[in-house]
């Protein structure tokens, strides 16, 4: 791929464990540490072939989920001296309490959020904007849908996507450009898409993956909204303000 989405609110490898975590309800202080190390592969894979400016930090949290799952496999050490710190400590320990810490500050961040809202709705500020046209299904906060669902609902259009083998094929240029007027195109023709059906004029893998770059790209200039109404439910995609078009588009016209 030629182009790369630079994200404004990262998402690191602790976000993703603590959604897959979440998806899967699992007991974060019993992780099934084969299964979590395997699904998370999957998503790095992903990741990294979308040329996401951010496979560095997950490679290393890879590495580290590679290395519990080998020392889970070990049989205890005889050897070790009872009363000593790390004697028979479950090699998950320090994850599940950097996840831990780390849900802490994620559910305080949430709450001095909501309090700034509170104060902002007591004292407002004068000639405020005016308010974007309401979304047609229930707009969740900023944030709420996150890159890993995105990336759940893209794997499941990729799954559909046949595999063409390998044969002798003229390359296509397609740009993410290209695929910005068409996601715009057709949020004209509904006000509101559910996100497998961006993709259901596509018919390679190229094609899904350059299409769901330019939905990033869009979401990032805030000209589209992505919705979600309940927890891992169906992504809705919506023009942030109808018929207006984005403030800038991509700078980059580099063909995928």
């Amino acid at each position: 791929m030629g182009y790369e989405v630079k994200l404004e609110v990262f998402e690191g490898p602790l976000d993703l464990l603590l959604h897959l975590i979440k998806k899967h309800e699992i007991d974060i202080f019993d992780i099934p540490i084969a299964f979590i190390t395997q699904q998370y592969l999957e998503y790095v894979d992903l990741i990294r072939t979308l040329n996401l400016d951010l496979a560095g930090e997950f490679l290393v949290m890879a590495a580290t989920l590679t290395k519990v799952k080998s020392q889970m496999l070990l049989p205890p050490d005889e050897t070790a001296i009872e009363g000593e710190d790390d004697a028979g400590q479950d090699p998950r320990a320090e994850l599940v309490q950097r996840l831990l810490e780390y849900q802490r500050y994620k559910d305080a961040a949430e709450v001095l959020e909501k309090r700034q809202e509170v104060w902002r709705d007591v004292f407002p500020r004068r000639a405020e904007p005016p308010p974007l046209p309401p979304a047609p299904e229930a707009d969740l906060l900023p944030g709420s849908v996150s890159l890993f669902d995105l990336l759940d609902s893209l794997r499941k259009v990729l799954d559909r996507v046949p595999d063409q083998g390998v044969r002798e094929i003229t390359l296509e240029r397609i740009t993410v450009r290209e695929k910005i007027t068409y996601i715009l195109s057709r949020l004209k023709e509904a006000e509101s898409l559910i996100f497998e059906d961006l993709f259901d004029r596509e018919r390679t893998r190229l094609g899904v993956i350059v299409t769901f770059l330019a939905l990033l790209e869009l979401v990032r200039i805030r000209a589209v909204r992505v919705v979600q109404v309940a927890l891992f439910g169906p992504i809705h995609v919506t023009r942030a303000v109808p018929d207006d078009p984005p403030e800038t588009l991509p700078a980059s016209e580099a063909a995928a």
